[in-house]
């Protein structure tokens, strides 16, 4: 798929950094369409139908937070990178725990924010045109059903979303089960060669997959830490 044929739909109320996200974005060759206002912005992703969202934390009407969680839990799939001024491990986490994929934290570098955007499309992309990558369109690991088609968890009757980082690291285990993964490994399959982050957002993301599956034990019986590797899907 062609720049121009991305659509990428920013979130910000700040209008200098709404404006400085617009150019570098339109530099890169993406179609842009931006909102100031939590308020409003579930409805023009709706319409816009973007190919990501680049999401603020901090936003009148309806927080980044809020937003994430509302397009997650209407089974919305586009990729989002949040940004935020908050360099706090628990706010990014936060964001992480409500939907997102992503993260960037201002004051950011353009290479750094142009890398991330282009890894989250690539991802996107790369699932879309070979879905599924696996034989398996769903996956049962205990009581959870896992529908890697819908991006859902079935357990107990109770269904949740997955977002795209989830499903991406659920499919990655699978095609290596019973094997040993280096969280470099992992990293470097699911984020991508240019990941800039630490291993720290890996071991996140595994732990809310663990809480969907219902494998949160003290000694977890699916999704098994390999102290000092990596991890094992069993």
């Amino acid at each position: 798929m062609k720049n121009s044929e991305i659509t990428v739909f920013v979130v910000e109320d700040d209008p200098s950094i709404r404006f400085g996200l617009e150019e570098i974005l339109k530099a890169e060759g993406y179609a842009v369409v931006s909102c100031d206002d939590g308020g409003a912005a579930l409805q023009g992703i709706g319409e816009a139908l973007p190919d990501l969202v680049l999401l603020d934390i901090m936003l009148p009407g309806m927080s980044g937070y809020e937003i994430a969680k509302e397009l997650r839990k209407s089974g919305c799939r586009i990729p989002i990178l949040m940004l935020t001024a908050k360099g706090l491990e628990m706010d990014k986490v936060a964001g992480l725990n409500c939907g997102a994929d992503d993260y960037v934290t201002k004051p950011f570098g353009i290479s750094e924010l142009v890398a991330r955007v282009r890894a989250l499309l690539r991802r996107s992309c790369d699932w879309d045109e070979s879905s599924p990558p696996v034989e398996e369109k769903s996956l049962r690991l205990g009581k959870a059903e896992i529908d890697l088609e819908n991006y859902t968890v079935t357990l107990e009757g109770t269904v949740q979303p997955l977002t795209p980082r989830e499903r991406e690291l659920v499919v990655f285990l699978l095609k290596h089960r019973e094997q040993v993964l280096s969280r470099d490994r992992i990293l470097e399959a699911v984020w991508g060669v240019k990941y800039f982050g630490t291993t720290r957002t890996l071991d996140q993301c595994v732990a809310q997959v663990r809480k969907k599956i219902g494998d949160q034990g003290r000694t977890p019986e699916y999704l098994t830490t390999v102290h000092g590797v990596g991890y094992k899907l069993v």
